[in-house]
């Protein structure tokens, strides 16, 4: 069977196993979101979407950051709050992406990406982190 005529082809820079470092700003724009901050906002945003939010990456060490997935080209158009970083297409902004299944720790998936929902919505991303940030949105339930 040829990959592109899989019902769902992964995306070329998925790995096939464990993981794998990805220059930001090529396949996707990252918006890295930390510590509790990140967990929130990620909740909202499946809660928000049916659990169809695109591709977040949640890491497991220090901060225990979550990577937002968006479209390349879009990450550099918001103001983010202090502590969100953009991670776009210049020197040294690579993510560590992990593969869909096996080990990948201490990388894995909160949200995978799909034909569907390629990436993460920018706009919707920043109104919910907006509205967390702004006290709009209390705590994880």
């Amino acid at each position: 069977m040829e990959p592109k005529n899989s019902p769902n082809p992964v995306p070329c820079w998925i790995p096939a196993s464990g993981h794998a470092l990805r220059h930001a700003g090529i396949h996707f724009d990252a918006v890295r979101i930390s510590g509790v901050l990140g967990e929130q906002v990620s909740y909202e945003i499946m809660q928000f979407t049916d659990f169809q939010a695109g591709p977040i990456i949640r890491s497991w060490i220090g901060m225990r950051s979550m990577y937002f997935l968006v479209p390349p080209g879009t990450a550099s158009a918001y103001r983010w709050p202090a502590g969100v970083d953009a991670l776009v297409r210049k020197g040294s902004d690579f993510v560590g992406v992990p593969a869909l299944r096996g080990l990948t720790y201490p990388l894995d998936w909160r949200s995978e990406p799909t034909a569907e929902d390629p990436f993460v919505d920018t706009a919707l991303l920043f109104e919910l982190l907006t509205k967390v940030v702004s006290g709009g949105i209390s705590a994880v339930r």
